[in-house]
């Protein structure tokens, strides 16, 4: 049966969710986002996210898409104290996006633990974003313009479907909408990450390459390089895929909540100086459009 989208059925479900990989929520943190955002949830796609990297761990991460074109999640949360303000970049790049391009849907992530982190604009999936109009932006890293024959080369630099905004981090991340398939290819994967000064590949990401559907890079204002790049696949079972998945995860796919007739979950792997790490997205309230926003193959 599904939860209430009201704050109060939502945060039980947030709760059995985090409680699942062992990570008890800061009722204090939760509450005041669910309620800031309240009027916005009920038609809102939820979704829960583990991650394998150090970083994550002893948080849980919830994902809020508003399917709301006029709104600016990052307003709201100054307005209501989730966040503070800065005079960094980073603070002032949402408004200048949402000014300059056509927003079809925006989101928010927070930790139950950590809480705000970042907000997500959707461009039109008729309307996907060059980079070359995106670095006139005065906010955004100079990382991006330093890159921008590195995403040409690739066949990305015109094909920007979705922004994230990292503010504790300071970091952005760029998706790229129906990617040319040879970027999924083992000798593209391999490529990308040879010139973006990223380690070889293994296995594992090589074989999820087949099934994606999705790639994003991370970048900051802190360095010039690319600091991490990110394969996606879309599935309704992660453990079909052709790659091993770690056990943590296996144990989250097999007990996440969800509230529609199919599942949903994204599983990737980013490719960090560091190594490798592994992602896993599980829908709770799903929207059939999302499948169109992310321009999965053979919705889009």
């Amino acid at each position: 049966m599904k939860e209430s989208a009201e704050p109060a059925g939502l945060y039980s479900v947030i709760e059995k969710s985090a409680r699942l990989v062992g990570v008890a929520p800061s009722r204090d943190t939760v509450w005041p986002i669910l309620t800031a955002y309240g009027d916005m949830l009920a038609q809102a796609v939820v979704a829960f996210r583990v991650a394998t990297d150090e970083r994550s761990s002893g948080d849980f991460d919830c994902r809020f898409t508003m399917l709301s074109p006029g709104l600016d999640p990052y307003a709201v949360a100054l307005s209501n104290g989730l966040t503070p303000k800065t005079d960094h970049p980073v603070g002032s790049l949402l408004g200048e996006v949402h000014r300059e391009f056509p927003i079809e849907h925006s989101g928010i992530d927070f930790g139950v633990v950590g809480g705000f982190k970042k907000t997500w604009s959707f461009f039109p999936t008729d309307a996907l974003q060059p980079l070359s109009k995106l670095v006139e932006l005065p906010s955004l890293p100079l990382s991006v313009a330093g890159n921008l024959d590195f995403f040409t080369r690739y066949g990305l630099a015109d094909r920007v479907s979705l922004v994230g905004i990292d503010y504790p981090h300071r970091s952005l991340n760029l998706y790229f909408g129906a990617a040319p398939a040879e970027v999924f290819e083992a000798g593209g994967i391999k490529s990308i990450l040879r010139d973006a000064v990223l380690p070889e590949p293994s296995e594992r990401l090589l074989r999820l390459g087949a099934q994606a559907f999705g790639i994003y890079a991370t970048l900051s204002w802190e360095s010039p390089k690319i600091e991490r790049i990110t394969i996606a696949a879309m599935t309704p079972d992660p453990t079909m895929l052709p790659v091993r998945i770690e056990p943590a995860i296996e144990d989250f796919v097999k007990n996440a909540p969800y509230s529609t007739d199919d599942r949903q979950f994204v599983y990737a792997i980013t490719s960090a100086p560091g190594g490798e790490y592994h992602k896993l997205q599980s829908y709770y309230a799903w929207q059939s459009q999302v499948e169109n926003t992310l321009l999965v193959p053979g919705n889009a």
